[in-house]
C-alpha cells in the first residue's frame, strides 16, 4: 500500500500584517539566504535566513547605546570602529580584547537590532533590494529569527497606536503645546485631549526638555542615548497628554503667474489726449512770456 505524504499547509498571515511587513524578507529567511536587506527606512543583515544586524537612520546605532551611559568608553569604541569594518565587527573586537562584558554587548546589541528593525520594517514605498553574499558569519554576537523581528515589530506599532494613534509625531520636528488647550481641528482617529495638566515622568521630562521646534524623536533619542522607540513611547504619551505636538510642514506658495495681454491692457494706466493746435500757440505765448520776465 503507497502512502502519499500531504505537504503542510502554507502559513497564513492577516492581511494587515502582509501589507505591513516584507513578504520578501520571510522568502529570504526560507532559503536561508545570506547578505544585506536594503528597504526605505533601514537595513537588514542576514546570516543563514537569520537576522544579525539592523541599522536605520531613525534608530541611534551600538556606538551611541554603548557609550552614551558609561557602558563603553567612546575612544576605545572609535579604535575598534577604525580597525574593523562595520560595526559589528568592531563590537566583536572589542569583546575579543575584554574592554566590554559579554552580557552587556549582548544586550545592546539586541536592543539595537530591534530597535532599528522597527523602522526597517515599516511601510515603504519603494520595493526593497537584497545584495547576496556568499560569505558565510563566523561572530559570536546572537541572531534573530525572522519571524521573532516580525512579531516584535507588530506588538510594537500596537502598542503605539493604543498610545496615540496618530503617527505624525514619529518623525516630524516636535514643538510644545499647551495642555490646558482642547484641540478643536477634526481629528477622527484621536481620542480627545486631557483638559488638566498630568504630571510627566523623569524620562518624558527629559524627552519634552528637548523639544524645540527642530529636534525629531530620532535626535532626542540620540541626544539621550536610548532606544528610538522608548522615545516613540515618551513622544506619544506626551502627545496623548497634550504636551507637544508635531510642527506642520510648510506648504510653498507658488508664484502668481504671469499676466495675459488682456490682463496687462487693463493695468495700464489710460492714455494721455492729444495735443491739438491751440495748446501748442498757448504753449508758445506761455514760453515767450516766461522769458520776458
Amino acid at each position: 500500500m503507497t502512502m502519499v505524504r500531504t505537504p503542510p499547509p502554507l502559513p497564513v498571515r492577516d492581511k494587515a500584517a502582509a501589507r505591513a511587513l516584507s513578504p520578501m524578507l520571510n522568502r529570504l529567511a526560507e532559503e536561508r539566504a545570506t547578505g544585506v536587506l536594503v528597504r526605505e527606512h533601514g537595513t537588514l543583515h542576514l546570516a543563514e535566513g537569520r537576522v544579525v544586524h539592523a541599522e536605520s537612520p531613525l534608530a541611534p546605532g551600538l556606538d551611541v547605546l554603548l557609550t552614551a551611559h558609561g557602558t563603553l568608553a567612546t575612544a576605545a569604541w572609535q579604535r575598534a570602529a577604525a580597525a574593523a569594518e562595520g560595526p559589528l565587527r568592531a563590537a566583536e573586537l572589542l569583546l575579543e580584547s575584554g574592554l566590554l562584558p559579554a552580557g552587556a554587548l549582548e544586550l545592546c546589541h539586541l536592543d539595537a537590532l530591534y530597535d532599528a528593525g522597527y523602522f526597517a520594517l515599516a511601510p515603504s514605498s519603494t520595493p526593497g533590494r537584497f545584495h547576496y553574499d556568499g560569505a558565510p558569519r563566523t561572530g559570536t554576537l546572537p541572531s534573530v529569527p525572522v519571524v521573532a523581528l516580525e512579531r516584535e515589530t507588530l506588538r510594537r506599532r500596537l502598542q503605539l497606536h493604543r498610545l496615540w494613534p496618530d503617527p505624525a509625531a514619529d518623525t516630524a520636528p516636535l514643538i510644545r503645546a499647551d495642555p490646558l488647550l482642547r484641540d478643536t481641528g477634526p481629528a477622527p482617529a484621536a481620542p480627545a485631549r486631557p483638559t488638566r495638566r498630568t504630571p510627566l515622568a523623569p524620562r518624558q521630562r527629559a524627552v519634552l526638555d528637548r523639544v524645540d521646534g527642530t529636534r525629531t524623536a530620532a535626535d532626542i533619542a540620540r541626544e539621550l542615548g536610548r532606544q528610538a522607540f522608548h522615545t516613540l513611547v515618551d513622544v506619544r504619551r506626551l502627545a496623548a497628554a497634550g504636551h507637544l505636538r508635531p510642527l506642520a510642514p510648510v506648504v510653498p506658495v507658488p508664484p502668481a503667474p504671469p499676466p495675459t495681454a488682456p490682463e496687462q491692457a487693463r493695468n495700464l494706466p489710460p492714455p494721455l489726449p492729444p495735443v491739438t493746435d491751440p495748446d501748442i500757440a498757448l504753449l508758445k505765448r506761455l514760453r515767450d512770456a516766461l522769458e520776458a520776465l
